[in-house]
């Protein structure tokens, strides 16, 4: 290792006095103009990751759907999965090292983590539609630049565009080819293969309008059109041509405050569908003839493509184990549709999408989703040889159609992380292919009333959760206090947990109605706020 250069260079991007970040499922995010150390130490970091498990490994320069003024960054794994957990406290440790301190603690990681210095490095590297993403890509590549790694720079990409790609060269082409041709030309292929199978093949046109946040959403999907059939008429808005980014528009402003982005004018029953600004989310909404405003999201994407796999494992009648995984924020009514109605297995699991991911890989076929629109569904090796094989040799024809049909599910579904392109692309297939509305989809059950709050408290630490957070263990009584009340109220359940982020707790409560879904959610606060800390005044109703 150089010393002379990393001092030089790192000199170059100083560290801001007192500021400490935390990597957390979204790697680092804050204000764009405190990230520049953070970009060039995460060039460094990237190169010892990728020498110690000798592959490329992917940066990802985004904040998502955080505001326009916000940047940040991320890793990618070998397999386009997130970064290994005990890398994350590395990579903590060397964003908010002292300037004097970096060549030791370089030294430390090597060390801790086997890093063997004489192995090649090689990153790719995608950047997000931000102003400031530009400038803090190139401070990306100083790091680097200095301890002697190769970057591919892909330039402007989608965040799951780039998982892709790290999954496409770690496979050695397995997976696909590493491009952005090599993507599009995948998931049309598949996608086209599909619409030809349905009923309404050719003689209907689909049309979708799709929010795209004024993020690289739209910028990716005008590039992908032209490989799209010309069944599919996809109409883009907000597209960043003269909007903020993520501003009153995205998949995460529609769900939060469940109503339709502005810029987009919406018909009665026409389908809609918002990315996040990294697209790496998506909801669907639609309005019904009497103006009111239909949220679909995540928990019932979900339930979408689990009937649809599930009718399709049950044609090809091989004996592989689907389960769908959810957090504790999915919908008591799409738990209680898939496991009462549809039979599949669900698996509760901690927030957070490697949680999510985790468990999914447990099962043949994994469907996952967070109720944010952030999903994907996941394919074991052994399952994924038996479909092709079937696909390519099953004599039976009803079968074999079957496999094909799923064979071309398995490519067109981005097994990496969720992508709100390839997302689109599997709803829009299995609608046409099963001959539903959006209102029909979203008639197959109706979600309980709920309410999210949040609580202030001097230090989040003081509450701790057990049963995937769905109960907490301390502070005393606390616990005891959720289940009186949550006994008051019919169809009703209540948990509450620490944000990963900053000093509040976060409440969820859902009951038969919106009013008592809403006095739930406010007594639990008020309980949260005697017990757990509340700061400042009392939680209003």
């Amino acid at each position: 290792m150089d010393t002379e250069a990393l001092k030089k260079y790192s000199a170059l991007h100083p560290k801001p006095a007192g500021l400490s970040l935390q990597y957390g499922t979204a790697g680092f995010r804050t204000k764009a103009e405190q990230l520049d150390h953070v970009m060039f130490r995460m060039g460094l970091l990237a190169v010892l990751r990728s020498k110690a498990v000798a592959s490329t490994i992917g940066i990802v320069v985004t904040a998502s759907h955080n505001p326009e003024e916000d940047n940040g960054v991320k890793l990618v794994d070998p397999l386009g999965e997130m970064l290994h957990p005990s890398w994350e406290e590395y990579a903590t440790q060397l964003a908010n090292a002292e300037e004097q301190e970096l060549q030791k603690i370089i030294t430390e990681i090597c060390q801790k983590a086997a890093v063997n210095q004489h192995q090649d490095a090689s990153v790719f590297m995608g950047r997000d539609t931000r102003p400031s993403s530009e400038k803090l890509s190139q401070s990306v590549i100083d790091g680097i630049s200095v301890l002697g790694g190769q970057y591919h720079d892909y330039g402007l990409v989608t965040t799951p565009q780039l998982h892709y790609m790290v999954c496409c060269q770690n496979t050695q082409g397995q997976y696909g080819k590493a491009t952005l041709e090599g993507y599009y030309e995948k998931l049309s292929k598949a996608f086209t293969e599909l619409i030809k199978q349905s009923p309404s093949s050719g003689e209907s046109q689909r049309h979708l309008k799709i929010d795209c946040a004024n993020g690289i959403g739209a910028l990716k999907l005008s590039e992908m059109q032209p490989y799209f059939p010309k069944e599919v008429q996809i109409h883009l808005y907000n597209d960043g041509t003269k909007e903020k980014l993520n501003h009153l528009c995205g998949a995460d402003f529609v769900k939060v405050h469940q109503k339709p982005p502005r810029g987009l004018d919406m018909k009665p029953n026409e389908r809609c569908c918002s990315f996040d600004g990294d697209a790496d989310r998506i909801v669907y909404y639609y309005k019904d003839a009497t103006g009111h405003f239909h949220l679909i999201d995540g928990d019932k994407i979900a339930t979408l493509i689990s009937i649809f796999l599930k009718e399709l494992l049950a044609k090809v009648g091989q004996a592989l184990k689907m389960a769908v995984v959810q957090t504790a924020y999915a919908n008591g009514s799409s738990t209680r549709y898939l496991e009462e109605t549809l039979k599949v297995p669900v698996h509760c699991v901690k927030t957070g999408v490697k949680h999510l991911h985790h468990k999914a890989q447990e099962f043949d076929v994994g469907v996952y989703f967070e109720a944010n629109g952030h999903g994907t569904v996941l394919f074991s090796k052994a399952a994924e040889t038996k479909v092709r094989q079937l696909a390519k040799e099953e004599k039976d024809d009803e079968k074999r159609e079957a496999a094909k049909v799923l064979e071309n599910m398995i490519d067109l579904i981005n097994q990496t992380v969720g992508d709100a392109v390839s997302d689109m692309l599997v709803i829009e297939a299995i609608l046409a292919l099963k001959g539903l509305t959006v209102q029909q989809w979203d008639a197959l059950y109706t979600d309980l009333p709920n309410r999210l709050l949040k609580v202030q408290v001097a230090d989040r630490r003081v509450i701790d959760t057990t049963d995937a957070e769905r109960r907490a263990v301390t502070p005393p009584g606390l616990q005891e206090k959720i289940d009186a009340l949550v006994k008051e109220y019919k169809l009703s359940r209540a948990f509450v947990r620490p944000s990963g982020t900053e000093d509040v707790v976060r409440i969820y409560a859902e009951a038969d109605t919106q009013e008592n879904a809403d006095a739930l959610a406010h007594e639990v606060s008020l309980a949260v706020y005697h017990l757990a800390g509340g700061k400042g005044a009392p939680p209003q109703p």
